[in-house]
């Protein structure tokens, strides 16, 4: 049986009632896509089953470090996988924008602090729109989501994540375009 592995995706669905197609990220174990299906629905209930992904990974390498799927019961270290969702702006368009990434550390604060040296969140705000991790208007620790605690109960009985540096291991590769369930 192949090893299970941790899948980030960008969920997209028009829900009854919106003008525009909305977005959510959503983080879960299994072997392949195909084993998330119900998942995914159970995820956006609102969505009615018509939920697309607009993009995935596997999530094994982040930062220089190995993200190995392992069982409950297996050692870990104080290591961390966190998700930030950065929100910024462009003047001159009526937009905002999204910068989605995954960082390891020990705490939230390393984290954020990595997120206020990215490209996104130096380049994409000005006066009287900032850039932020979104939700607030200033980063706030609390705006951060360490992977482990938003993944379904149901993952957490069974699974954790090993987290040990590993130099020279190749990025994850994204994978983007247009997916509707029911081609899974």
């Amino acid at each position: 049986m192949a090893s299970p592995k941790l899948f980030m995706l960008l969920l997209g669905c028009t829900p009854s009632g919106r003008h525009t197609e909305q977005h959510d990220v959503f983080f879960a174990i299994g072997n392949s896509l195909k084993d998330l299906k119900e998942e995914i629905i159970a995820f956006w209930p609102e969505a009615n089953g018509k939920i697309h992904i607009d993009a995935w990974r596997e999530v094994t390498e982040v930062d220089g470090y190995q993200i190995k799927v392992v069982g409950k019961e297996e050692e870990s270290t104080n290591k961390k996988l966190f998700f930030l969702n950065l929100g910024g702006y462009k003047e001159g368009e009526f937009d905002e924008l999204h910068y989605k990434m995954l960082t390891v550390s020990d705490e939230k604060v390393t984290a954020i602090k990595r997120a206020k040296e990215t490209a996104f969140y130096k380049h994409t705000g000005f006066e009287g729109a900032t850039s932020h991790i979104d939700d607030k208007y200033g980063v706030d620790v609390d705006d951060v989501f360490e992977i482990e605690d938003i993944l379904s109960t149901s993952i957490k009985q069974e699974y954790k994540l090993q987290i040990s540096l590993a130099s020279g291991m190749p990025k994850d590769e994204m994978h983007l375009g247009y997916i509707i369930l029911s081609k899974l």
